[in-house]
């Protein structure tokens, strides 16, 4: 497994539209593995291969409503949803708040999302599943398929934040800011 790096918003590559996984193998395999990685070590709650220079319709999202048998948040290792050719299946309620991107580091913009998203995908061996997130976990999905479809947060953002905004919301630092999908 290796860390991938992860392409900022002047790459043109984020604006193409990926195409579908035609093969479960090893390269995705290794795709999978490496994006995982690189997903824990930024600290981030989802990530589209085209972030990682890979045009393919592969994401990764941490289910941050995932709990233990205690009831407790698992941690993200164990939390991570696989998702290969996702789409959107079933979608309903409102959210609108703060969105950040690792792609785009440090912007955060006021998105409209879902709040209840059911995907269908793939896993790893191409076996059909139905997943389904709310609050934070639908908008990585919501924000993750628009990756694929080469489309950036900042695009649909009702307003970007500015530094200022943005602490005031976070109360100067010492609260955990919105994770960045």
């Amino acid at each position: 497994m290796a860390i991938r790096n992860i392409l900022h918003d002047d790459d043109p590559l984020l604006l193409k539209k990926s195409r579908p996984v035609t093969e479960f193998n090893e390269r995705l395999h290794t795709l999978l593995d490496d994006m995982r990685e690189t997903l824990l070590q930024a600290n981030g709650v989802g990530l589209a291969a085209p972030q990682v220079g890979v045009l393919r319709r592969v994401v990764l999202v941490v289910d941050t409503n995932r709990k233990d048998e205690n009831g407790e948040e698992l941690p993200p290792e164990e939390a991570m949803i696989e998702l290969i050719n996702p789409e959107i299946v079933a979608a309903s309620g409102e959210q609108v708040g703060p969105e950040g991107c690792l792609s785009i580091p440090g912007v955060y913009g006021i998105v409209k999302r879902p709040d209840l998203v059911k995907v269908r995908a793939f896993d790893r061996y191409g076996k059909p599943f139905e997943a389904w997130g709310t609050g934070l976990t639908a908008r990585a999905f919501c924000h993750e398929i628009d990756h694929l479809n080469g489309v950036l947060f900042t695009s649909l953002a009702e307003k970007i934040l500015t530094p200022e905004e943005l602490e005031e919301m976070y109360g100067g630092g010492d609260e955990e800011e919105e994770e960045e999908a």
